[in-house]
């Protein structure tokens, strides 16, 4: 079994790497001091377990986990923290089990038990991310991610098997479908056509194009965007109440 440890004291992954290192089968792959070096980790090693601090510099504990979520194939995630007032929302973030620090060897044990668990049925356990919404996307990039702030998306728009992110420094591709992104963010983005969401803030007008077709005016787009005719009723009345 890979593991990460994720948490920014470094005594508390010390505590941990040690704990592991009697458990037979483990391997600690990486470790990492914040939310954003753990997503790296886990893209570059594929652990089977993360080990995750919540309260964290940056990206927290709870946030890292919801953007796992989304991993193929997904890491099975145990909360390690120092308070237990985080419990319902870490198993809304779909963690496998919670351990308040200090670490116990028992519960330890335990946890990689249910790891074990999980990782026997991985098949059947492919849904999406619960809780609160997430504050960023995250692309990969030749092994490598990128973490794009939702506030700096303008539209999002399908293309194949990909969602093109036109975001405030630029594009990028990420592997999730535009459903499950407008289920999640309803409150920020409008359809305007089958293959795209746009930003409520980002338009500026609806108006008649050359051939005939409505387009959407974008507050930072080079250029109008596509309204299909089965969107355009109810976007005219998302403006009106903007």
């Amino acid at each position: 079994m890979k593991v990460v440890i994720a948490d920014d004291e470094p005594l508390a992954r010390e505590r941990l790497r040690a704990l592991l290192a009697v458990e037979p089968g483990v391997e600690v792959v990486a470790e990492a001091s914040d939310g954003h070096a753990a997503l790296h980790a886990c893209a570059e090693h594929h652990p089977d377990m993360v080990l995750l601090d919540i309260s964290m510099p940056g990206i927290d504990g709870l946030e890292t986990a919801r953007h796992l979520a989304a991993f193929e194939p997904r890491p099975a995630v145990v909360f390690c923290t120092a308070y237990d007032a985080h419990a319902l929302s870490a198993f809304e973030a779909q963690a496998i089990d919670y351990l308040v620090k200090p670490v116990r060897p028992e519960r330890l044990s335990a946890a990689l038990e249910r790891v074990r668990t999980f990782a026997a049925g991985r098949a059947q356990h492919g849904e999406h991310e619960g809780g609160r919404k997430r504050t960023h996307l995250c692309a990969r990039l030749r092994g490598s991610l990128r973490l794009i702030p939702v506030d700096d998306i303008r539209y999002l728009q399908a293309e194949e098997k990909y969602v093109v992110v036109h975001h405030a420094r630029g594009e990028d591709l990420i592997e999730e479908s535009l459903k499950s992104l407008e289920t999640e963010f309803a409150e920020r983005f409008v359809r305007i056509h089958r293959n795209c969401l746009v930003a409520r803030n980002e338009i500026i007008e609806l108006r008649r194009g050359g051939d005939g077709h409505t387009q959407a005016v974008l507050r930072h787009g080079a250029h109008p965007l596509e309204v299909s005719r089965r969107c355009v009723a109810q976007l005219r009345d998302t403006l009106r109440h903007l």
